[in-house]
């Protein structure tokens, strides 16, 4: 089995922290293994999951908890993770990913995205803001405007049509040889699970 015969899954969300702790990882297992990582975008209903945020009275001890935990990690990796002031939509973001990788610049986009967003410098909801980073790595806005505008729900419907599939609910979610792993803390178990493969380069 090489490259060629085999990917690794992974389902992600831009305003996810643990996503972003995950995507370093998640570049790594390509140099240390024969395996090729597809990046897949998914999103969580925030509000469904951990109740209404944005009120005054909900509990939020579990989210700020989970806060505290990723600012942790990051720290060890000298990234900056600034909890959000409010929920934000990454559909304006995972489209311009889904361009990003069909014109083979998703690495250069995303890791703009993550540092940015949660640095607080970044409005992953704004048109303007996100054709910067289109422009940003080199790829046209005025085009990006037009595929966000025409097929890209379609392709982002398709993604979340093969999280169904995958049994996906939550992201970070690595898929490897159809076995799910939830978490950046997972990625242990990833590397293992693809040892016992055979794939390690």
């Amino acid at each position: 089995m090489n490259a060629d015969d085999y990917s690794v899954k992974l389902y992600f969300a831009y305003t996810s922290p643990y996503s972003y702790l995950a995507i370093q990882p998640a570049y790594d297992l390509e140099r240390s293994h024969r395996v090729r990582v597809r990046f897949i975008p998914y999103g969580v209903n925030i509000r469904k999951v951990y109740g209404p945020l944005d009120r005054a009275d909900a509990d939020r001890r579990k989210v700020r908890y989970l806060y505290i935990d990723a600012r942790r990690i990051a720290k060890e990796r000298r990234l900056i993770i600034y909890p959000p002031k409010k929920i934000y939509s990454a559909r304006l973001a995972f489209y311009g990913g889904l361009f990003a990788e069909h014109h083979g610049k998703f690495r250069d986009y995303s890791d703009r995205v993550f540092e940015r967003f949660w640095k607080h410098e970044l409005d992953v909801e704004s048109r303007d803001a996100m054709s910067a980073i289109v422009t940003d790595v080199g790829l046209d806005a005025e085009e990006f405007l037009q595929y966000a505008d025409s097929t890209a729900r379609a392709d982002l419907d398709a993604c979340f049509a093969e999280a169904d599939r995958d049994k996906v609910f939550g992201v970070p979610t690595f898929v490897v040889d159809g076995e799910p792993f939830w978490g950046e803390d997972r990625v242990n178990w990833v590397i293992r699970k693809l040892d016992q493969m055979d794939l390690r380069r």
